[in-house]
Protein backbone atom coordinates (compact mmCIF):
# COMPACT_ATOMS: atom_id res chain seq x y z
CA UNK A 1 0.00 0.00 0.00
CA UNK A 2 2.81 2.41 0.80
CA UNK A 3 4.49 1.91 -2.57
CA UNK A 4 1.22 2.49 -4.34
CA UNK A 5 0.65 5.75 -2.44
CA UNK A 6 4.23 6.88 -3.12
CA UNK A 7 3.81 6.18 -6.83
CA UNK A 8 0.55 8.15 -6.91
CA UNK A 9 2.22 11.04 -5.08
CA UNK A 10 5.11 11.12 -7.57
CA UNK A 11 2.69 11.09 -10.50
CA UNK A 12 0.73 14.00 -9.01
CA UNK A 13 3.93 16.01 -8.52
CA UNK A 14 4.98 15.37 -12.12
CA UNK A 15 1.58 16.49 -13.37
CA UNK A 16 1.84 19.67 -11.33
CA UNK A 17 5.29 20.48 -12.71
CA UNK A 18 4.21 20.10 -16.33
CA UNK A 19 3.26 23.39 -17.92
CA UNK A 20 -0.38 23.25 -18.75
CA UNK A 21 -2.26 25.73 -20.84
CA UNK A 22 -1.96 28.98 -18.91
CA UNK A 23 -5.11 31.04 -18.45
CA UNK A 24 -4.52 34.59 -19.61
CA UNK A 25 -6.69 37.54 -18.56
CA UNK A 26 -9.56 38.22 -20.95
CA UNK A 27 -11.78 41.26 -21.11
CA UNK A 28 -11.76 43.01 -17.75
CA UNK A 29 -9.97 40.20 -15.86
CA UNK A 30 -6.80 41.10 -13.94
CA UNK A 31 -3.92 39.19 -12.35
CA UNK A 32 -3.26 39.94 -8.68
CA UNK A 33 -1.34 38.81 -5.60
CA UNK A 34 -3.08 37.72 -2.42
CA UNK A 35 -2.10 40.08 0.42
CA UNK A 36 -4.20 38.88 3.37
CA UNK A 37 -6.99 36.44 4.09
CA UNK A 38 -9.95 38.04 5.81
CA UNK A 39 -12.01 34.95 6.60
CA UNK A 40 -15.30 33.61 5.22
CA UNK A 41 -13.64 32.95 1.81
CA UNK A 42 -12.79 36.64 1.41
CA UNK A 43 -9.36 38.12 0.89
CA UNK A 44 -7.53 41.33 0.01
CA UNK A 45 -5.82 41.12 -3.38
CA UNK A 46 -3.36 43.66 -4.85
CA UNK A 47 -4.13 43.69 -8.58
CA UNK A 48 -1.71 44.68 -11.35
CA UNK A 49 -3.99 47.49 -12.50
CA UNK A 50 -2.95 49.38 -9.36
CA UNK A 51 -6.07 48.71 -7.28
CA UNK A 52 -6.58 46.68 -4.12
CA UNK A 53 -9.79 44.65 -4.12
CA UNK A 54 -11.71 42.60 -1.59
CA UNK A 55 -12.24 39.33 -3.46
CA UNK A 56 -14.19 36.20 -2.69
CA UNK A 57 -14.00 32.61 -3.82
CA UNK A 58 -17.29 31.70 -5.55
CA UNK A 59 -19.28 28.76 -4.18
CA UNK A 60 -18.41 26.44 -7.07
CA UNK A 61 -14.69 26.77 -6.24
CA UNK A 62 -14.83 26.94 -2.43
CA UNK A 63 -13.85 23.34 -1.77
CA UNK A 64 -11.42 23.01 -4.70
CA UNK A 65 -9.42 26.23 -4.50
CA UNK A 66 -7.04 26.66 -1.57
CA UNK A 67 -5.05 29.88 -1.49
CA UNK A 68 -2.28 31.33 0.67
CA UNK A 69 -0.69 34.74 0.99
CA UNK A 70 1.60 35.48 -1.95
CA UNK A 71 -0.34 33.36 -4.46
CA UNK A 72 -0.94 34.78 -7.94
CA UNK A 73 -4.64 34.80 -8.80
CA UNK A 74 -6.82 35.63 -11.78
CA UNK A 75 -9.47 38.12 -10.64
CA UNK A 76 -12.68 39.18 -12.32
CA UNK A 77 -13.88 42.55 -10.98
CA UNK A 78 -17.58 42.94 -10.29
CA UNK A 79 -19.71 44.97 -12.68
CA UNK A 80 -20.93 47.11 -9.78
CA UNK A 81 -18.16 48.18 -7.43
CA UNK A 82 -15.48 46.72 -9.71
CA UNK A 83 -12.80 48.98 -8.27
CA UNK A 84 -13.38 47.58 -4.79
CA UNK A 85 -14.64 43.99 -5.17
CA UNK A 86 -14.08 40.94 -7.36
CA UNK A 87 -14.20 37.16 -7.73
CA UNK A 88 -11.26 34.74 -7.80
CA UNK A 89 -11.38 32.69 -10.99
CA UNK A 90 -8.08 30.81 -11.03
CA UNK A 91 -4.91 30.25 -8.99
CA UNK A 92 -1.63 30.13 -10.92
CA UNK A 93 0.93 27.46 -10.10
CA UNK A 94 4.63 28.21 -9.63
CA UNK A 95 5.75 27.16 -13.11
CA UNK A 96 2.85 29.07 -14.70
CA UNK A 97 3.95 32.23 -12.87
CA UNK A 98 7.48 31.77 -14.22
CA UNK A 99 6.10 31.39 -17.76
CA UNK A 100 4.00 34.56 -17.36
CA UNK A 101 7.11 36.44 -16.18
CA UNK A 102 9.13 35.22 -19.17
CA UNK A 103 6.43 36.42 -21.55
CA UNK A 104 6.27 39.81 -19.79
CA UNK A 105 2.65 39.52 -18.69
CA UNK A 106 3.63 39.74 -15.01
CA UNK A 107 5.93 42.58 -14.03
CA UNK A 108 9.33 41.57 -12.65
CA UNK A 109 9.06 44.16 -9.84
CA UNK A 110 6.79 41.86 -7.84
CA UNK A 111 9.27 38.98 -7.92
CA UNK A 112 10.07 39.07 -4.17
CA UNK A 113 7.00 36.98 -3.33
CA UNK A 114 8.29 33.83 -5.08
CA UNK A 115 12.02 34.12 -4.26
CA UNK A 116 11.59 32.21 -1.01
CA UNK A 117 10.53 29.05 -2.90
Amino acid sequence: MNKKKELQKKQEQQQQMEIQRVKLPRGNQVIGILETRLGASKMRVRCFDGKTRICRIPGRLKRRLWVREGDYLLIEPWEFGGDEKGDVIYKYKFNQVNWLKKKGIIKETVQEDWEEF
